[in-house]
């Protein structure tokens, strides 16, 4: 975990959860034109990195950019690719796999070469479905009780919405371990491998890149894990109470992320 003392001085760019930072439900947190020009007047570079599968990169395009957010595809990472990337490296040709999930993460693992089968599969992999069945979980656990590994693009429990916090991807892979024993591995955050991607494509050091999120036990931790300095938002999942027992605890902590860009 990052242990280098923080200064907002030091921050050039800024890796961005998306749902409960961006978004809750869709609906904009906050004055998203005036946030964005703030960082830019900060000469402040930005990805998103989310750990949603069910939207595909150009869905989050559309939607950033209807909100008046300048973003290009370059500028999205996800669960979703990141779980398609762990695939291509276990199985380079491709083939036939079981998917429980949505557009996202369909689309990323159709450009890495895999598509969706009921038997003879390479591997189940299962996100955030919101036509869930008892039949699909059912599938899901036998194809992996007969042997096939089991990936889960992300492991939140829980997804924010106007509403209140409804089902996440995490409440599903839940369910298959209980069924199955088998614990799934994870693409998305709390692991490093979106960080690290993300910092790919910014190309600053590791202690430039301010990680913002509004989950502790996925956008934090994950942070902390890479070795990044973390920023945690109070508009989404964790409260203030919980992140007043976190430890370590997150670089910096606001009401919202026009609040935190106040900051540096």
């Amino acid at each position: 975990m990052n242990s280098i003392p923080f200064s907002t001085a030091q921050v050039r760019a800024l890796i961005l959860d998306i749902d409960g930072v961006i978004w809750k439900g869709g609906h904009p947190i906050g004055d998203l034109p005036a946030i964005f020009s703030a960082i830019q007047a900060r000469g402040l570079q930005y990805i998103f990195a989310t750990n949603n599968a069910v939207r595909t990169i150009p869905q989050f395009v559309q939607r950033l950019t209807a909100l008046g957010i300048a973003v290009t595809p370059n500028q999205i990472v996800n669960s979703a690719m990141s779980v398609a990337r762990l695939l291509k490296q276990r199985f380079p040709n491709g083939g036939p796999v079981y998917i429980i999930g949505e557009d996202g993460i369909r689309q990323a693992l159709t450009n890495q070469g895999f598509f969706h089968a009921e038997q003879n599969v390479l591997a189940v992999i299962i996100s955030l479905d919101r036509n869930i069945s008892y039949e699909k979980l059912t599938r899901a656990t036998l194809l992996i009780r007969a042997g096939a590994p089991f990936y889960g693009s992300n492991p939140d429990r829980t997804y924010p919405t106007p509403e209140g916090l409804t089902p996440g991807a995490g409440t599903l892979l839940a369910a298959v371990e209980a069924a199955t024993d088998v614990a799934p591995i994870i693409a998305g955050k709390p692991e490093p491998a979106l960080f690290e991607l993300a910092l790919q494509h910014l190309g600053v050091e590791r202690s430039q890149a301010l990680v913002v999120g509004d989950r502790l036990e996925t956008d934090i931790l994950g942070g902390q894990r890479a070795g990044l300095p973390t920023a945690l938002v109070l508009s989404g999942v964790s409260t203030a109470e919980q992140a007043a027992a976190w430890q370590p605890a997150p670089d910096l902590i606001a009401p919202s992320l026009g609040d935190l860009i106040q900051q540096l």
